[in-house]
């Protein structure tokens, strides 16, 4: 039998119903991993998508790649 593995973020909310879902279909529970809210990296990745989003939407104003490369 083929197994294949897929990560889902669920609301808070929603947990016990998806875990007691999971357990009714037969599935297998691999492992928990909730997500930190307060992780740096994750927060900057959120940052970043934002201005990306402006950027796009002409409301902030990007940087040149020469630019961005030349200040690393």
């Amino acid at each position: 039998m083929i197994m294949r593995q897929v990560t889902v973020k669920i609301p808070d909310h929603m947990y016990s119903f998806f875990l007691e879902l999971v357990k009714k279909l037969g599935l297998e529970k691999v492992k928990e991993e909730p997500v930190d809210p307060s992780n740096k990296a994750l927060k900057g990745l959120e940052q970043g998508f934002r201005e990306v989003k402006l950027i796009q939407e002409g409301k902030m104003k990007g940087t040149p790649l020469k630019e961005f490369l030349n200040e690393l």
